[in-house]
């Protein structure tokens, strides 16, 4: 059961006593955006890759463990993307996340911009400095979740 979330069910997840339930639409949106952002910084100024996925991945711990769970529900490749393209798709898949948690999860709707904020800035640092085409990218990403 390669990528199922805990029950067996993609995108079920406990919160508060109760399941909310993403479909595999949204929850390939909010993994899109997540580990879309992350790319995007990683790109900005080419650095230690294993670092900056590194950084990364601890840096989901700013997200709730409810959310957590959906983005590891099942894996997403950003990899067929082209350049050109990707930073538009992760910038729709961020607006598209933030309303899918505003009517989801409103706790983690109200979190979410500050946690991906984070998580580019850990990927950022990852090398020990931001370059100004990383600090350039999360501009944008801020941007794009501010609506």
């Amino acid at each position: 059961m390669s990528g199922a979330a805990p029950g067996g069910r993609e995108g079920v997840i406990p919160m508060l006593g109760r399941m909310i339930f993403y479909t595999g639409a949204e929850s390939s949106a909010l993994r899109e955006a997540v580990f879309g952002v992350m790319l995007l910084v990683s790109h900005a100024d080419p650095g230690p890759v294993i670092q900056e996925r590194y950084a990364g991945l601890q840096a989901l711990k700013n997200l709730s463990p409810d959310l957590r769970n959906a983005l590891h529900s099942s894996r997403v490749d950003l990899s067929g993307i082209p350049e050109a393209e990707l930073e538009e798709r992760v910038v729709e898949a961020l607006r598209q996340s933030a309303r899918i948690l505003a009517t989801k999860s409103p706790a983690d709707a109200a979190t979410f911009p500050d946690a991906v904020e984070a998580i580019c800035h850990q990927v950022a640092e990852a090398d020990g400095q931001v370059g100004e085409a990383e600090q350039a990218v999360i501009g944008r990403i801020r941007a794009a979740l501010a609506g």
